[in-house]
């Protein structure tokens, strides 16, 4: 049976996270049989990761904010995640069902792939977000990379 996805619910979790005016800045996306559908939103970026864990396969939306004194700025990303206990076809199977996703979720600087958890510690998206950003002058005290 083909994947399905509840694109309505998907995108008003996607604008939350977007809207600078709420205080949610993930998303997460979970299959519920043969369809994907917001789990939870939230704020508190240690809830979002407990969402994680080698049972599932689900995709992240997150909202981080980079930039320097001058000029801050929201950047996105979208992750998607294959716990180690997943099978070989449904593994196969999130690729496939990653573009009903990125149908609804269309803006993000960073995607990530990935069944680690030190993959997604917060200081780690938030440099992949800074690189993704091009330059980043701040007041010239940062360190050379």
């Amino acid at each position: 049976m083909a994947t399905t996805c509840d694109k309505e619910a998907v995108r008003q979790a996607y604008d939350s996270v977007r809207d600078d005016k709420t205080e949610v800045n993930w998303a997460v996306l979970k299959y519920e049989g043969n369809r994907i559908q917001v789990a939870s939103t939230g704020s508190d970026y240690q809830e979002f990761l407990s969402n994680f864990n080698n049972s599932e396969r689900l995709f992240g939306y997150l909202r981080m904010y980079t930039g320097d004194e001058l000029s801050r700025r929201a950047k996105f990303a979208l992750v998607t995640w294959i716990g180690n206990e997943i099978s070989a076809i449904k593994r196969a199977k999130v690729s496939i069902d990653k573009a009903l996703v990125k149908d609804v979720i269309t803006n993000f600087a960073v995607e990530l792939a990935t069944s680690d958890l030190a993959d997604l510690e917060e200081e780690k998206i938030k440099v992949l977000l800074i690189k993704a950003g091009g330059a980043n002058y701040g007041n010239g005290t940062a360190k050379n990379n």
